[in-house]
């Protein structure tokens, strides 16, 4: 008769234990599988730290908006060109903007379809800004991968907030139809109010008509302005720089508060003027102390080229687990 270990025992009986308790556990739900890759452009003004999480595998691809400074010709996120153009709006040198190329597009939806992922949902700035979502269609057409292109209406994290929300049910493993549709709905439900000390880039640019540009010059206007129908429209007119700071906050204090406190979510951007974003965060946590307090970050170098230094924008969304998609 073999010797027995008594000291043994108890370590046998514990693993036979925990296997039976795992034969009769449910079994674990597998990860789900991501079939759908993200697409988008870099005015959607997404972290840093959240884009790059979701790159390395191919989930996610941030598309470079060019940037004309004078001659030279840079990339949103491949170039740091904020001082850049911030020294050039100052001076008076030339600043425009471009939409990407279908090629660049075509490139991301073909590595995409190499690394396996079975639809791309390309999701862009409002096409009544730039023709970013016309090149994304072109490039859509080229490709043997099944490309959804969605015009989001809206820029800065109005359209990050719509990229977040995709590459979130990207990852429960959603198909296509249902990652654009969040996306859509996102970027719905999520307003853009701001105001700009000037409006001669957003006329120089054909962001706004000449007639509007007058109430930032010859009548000394300050307006206060949104996006509606995917468009710049002016909301309020302001007699001063401090009326026009104050009063955005209250619009977006009572856009805020007219939701449901748990799912708002704040965003502010701002271009040469940190400081001053900051005081503007800090007053909307005293005034929506049921709100998390607002993302701050500055205007994307294809944004801030047509808004010009001095911009205060906030934007109002939907909250959402973000981390759920990485």
């Amino acid at each position: 008769m073999p010797h027995r270990d008594a000291a043994a025992w108890p370590w046998v009986r514990a693993r036979l234990l925990a296997r039976r308790r795992r034969q009769e556990s449910p079994a674990t739900q597998p990860d789900a599988v991501v079939r759908i890759a993200v697409v988008t452009d870099s005015a959607a003004a997404l972290p840093a730290d959240w884009a790059a999480g979701l790159s390395s595998d191919g989930r996610l691809t941030v598309i470079p908006m060019p940037v004309m400074v004078g001659e030279e010709i840079y990339g949103e996120g491949e170039d740091d060109i904020s001082e850049t153009i911030a020294l050039a709006l100052a001076s008076g040198t030339s600043v425009k903007t471009s939409r990407p190329s279908p090629g660049q597009f075509e490139q991301a939806y073909v590595a995409a379809q190499r690394r396996g992922f079975e639809a791309v949902v390309s999701v862009h700035i409002s096409g009544g800004l730039s023709g970013t979502a016309d090149a994304a269609r072109l490039a859509a057409g080229r490709v043997g991968i099944p490309v959804e292109v969605v015009d989001s209406g809206t820029v800065g994290m109005a359209l990050g907030m719509a990229v977040q929300e995709a590459a979130r049910v990207a990852g429960q493993g959603a198909n296509a139809e249902a990652v654009a549709a969040a996306a859509t709905g996102q970027a719905g439900r999520t307003k853009v109010y701001f105001y700009v000390p000037s409006l001669e880039q957003l006329r120089r640019g054909g962001r706004i008509g000449a007639a509007a540009s007058l109430w930032g010059t010859v009548l000394a206007i300050k307006p206060i302005l949104g996006v509606d129908g995917g468009k710049i429209v002016p909301l309020e007119k302001v007699r001063s720089a401090v009326r026009a700071v104050a009063r955005l906050e209250e619009i977006v204090a009572a856009d805020a508060s007219a939701r449901t406190a748990a799912d708002v979510r704040l965003a502010v951007h701002h271009f040469g003027n940190p400081t001053e974003a900051e005081g503007l965060a800090k007053r909307l946590a005293a005034a929506l102390p049921q709100c998390p307090p607002a993302q701050i970050s500055s205007l994307p170098a294809v944004l801030a080229a047509h808004a010009g230094l001095g911009v205060l924008a906030v934007i109002v969304g939907d909250n959402f687990a973000v981390d759920d998609a990485g």
